[in-house]
């Protein structure tokens, strides 16, 4: 059986990115841990996202979790020198990523498609709020905006109210597209020999993600009403309270689950035959039968006795946490990782990969790799092939 690989599959590659927020730090924050070496590109006030809050011993939560491990080079392309310094950057980079405001970069030379036409084997990597072009393209992009504007959150919140998904989930979403999109362009690259141009953009990834009420709405007979903690097509799929005062979702895949959760869980096996509950679809028609009936249970059980039963019948349930139980999950994964003089243990990697290192880099402070980058960089022949654009397999 062959080994283990322990070297990272980007090692050796360079990103820069001209990045700030969540998006685009988020999809090379992935790229770094793959290997690649990452030098952020920040104007001389930095990230406004170093800004955000001070959760993280001082740090912004935002920042310590998306730029880890890269390196910080304070830079403004408006000035010659900079932009010669970032012209000579790009021409020794594998991958050139950025979510600047529409406009920005074109005006000063560095778009995507300037780029490669100078470097033809660059990959370009734009990640915008509603594209490139159209309409909608100027509309600034922040994450609860497009939360709204794609109607996530009109699906989202209780029947009073529409609810934003407690996370930036567009933000998101469209970095790990775009990890996904660069991956796939180096490795074309690394077919044809040419680099790619790939763009993402926040309305896409949450257009993509609401495909399924669209195509209800569109075709259907109209998008699912907003449903807080229940399922609008599967039922019994929704949160219960329990006799002391927690919350349990139970999930109702078949019949063969009803019918165990009938006789071992409510410990009624007539209902198994109740014709009003004869098919998940005669149970969502009486969705409000059904609940009272799984109330006038669970309320007379705590959430321990629940659970057990629920464990007997192999029923699929969670319980509703708040963030301090998630903190203390027996499914968490945590890595260290050193923010200035404390050692915090942040969320590991949602991928497990054989080289992992069980520990989390630290993330740069502002400038803090400027010297050595300029330094580095202050040749005027790194410019002049871009030789160290490899392939996946160099």
């Amino acid at each position: 059986m062959a080994e283990h690989p322990t070297n990272r599959p980007l090692e050796g590659m360079t990103i820069v990115s001209l990045e700030q927020a969540l998006a685009a730090p988020l999809c090379t924050a992935r790229l770094a841990e793959l290997g690649a070496r990452v030098i952020k590109v920040e104007r001389p006030e930095g990230d406004f996202a170093r800004g955000y809050d001070r959760a993280a011993n001082g740090m912004s939560s935002y920042f310590a979790w998306t730029n880890r491990g890269k390196q910080s080079l304070v830079l403004d392309f408006k000035r010659p020198e900079d932009a010669a310094l970032l012209e000579r950057l790009v021409a020794r980079a594998d991958v050139f990523v950025q979510n600047l405001a529409p406009g920005a970069l074109e005006r000063a030379g560095f778009d995507s498609a300037s780029l490669r036409q100078r470097h033809p084997r660059l990959v370009t990597c734009d990640i915008t709020g509603y594209g490139k072009s159209g309409p909608a393209a100027s509309l600034k992009a922040y994450d609860m905006l497009v939360q709204c504007e794609s109607g996530l959150a009109g699906i989202s919140g209780s029947a009073e109210a529409c609810g934003r998904i407690g996370v930036s989930i567009c933000d998101i979403g469209a970095g790990m597209n775009a990890t996904i999109a660069v991956l796939a362009a180096l490795a074309q690259r690394d077919r044809s020999g040419c680099g790619l141009g790939v763009s993402v953009s926040l309305f896409d990834a949450a257009a993509d993600w609401m495909t399924v009420p669209y195509l209800h709405e569109v075709y259907g007979q109209g998008a699912p009403a907003r449903q807080g903690l229940r399922h609008p097509s599967i039922a019994p799929y929704a949160a219960y309270p329990t006799g002391d005062g927690g919350e349990v979702v139970i999930s109702i895949q078949n019949e063969r689950e009803w019918a165990s959760f009938c006789t071992t869980v409510m410990q009624q096996p007539a209902l198994v035959a109740d014709a009003r509950f004869a098919s998940n679809n005669l149970r969502v028609q009486h969705g409000e039968q059904l609940d009272l009936e799984i109330a006038e249970v669970f309320t007379t059980l705590s959430t321990a006795q629940l659970l057990d039963r629920l464990a007997a019948g192999q029923i699929a349930y969670g319980q509703v946490r708040s963030v301090a139980e998630m903190a203390a999950h027996p499914a968490l994964r945590t890595w260290p990782m050193p923010v200035g003089d404390q050692m915090l243990q942040m969320v590991a990697p949602p991928v497990r990969y054989p080289w992992d290192a069980g520990n989390h880099p630290a993330a740069p402070s502002l400038g803090a790799d400027s010297a050595a980058v300029r330094m580095e960089f202050d040749t005027p022949d790194a410019l002049a092939t871009g030789v160290r654009q490899g392939s996946l397999h160099e």
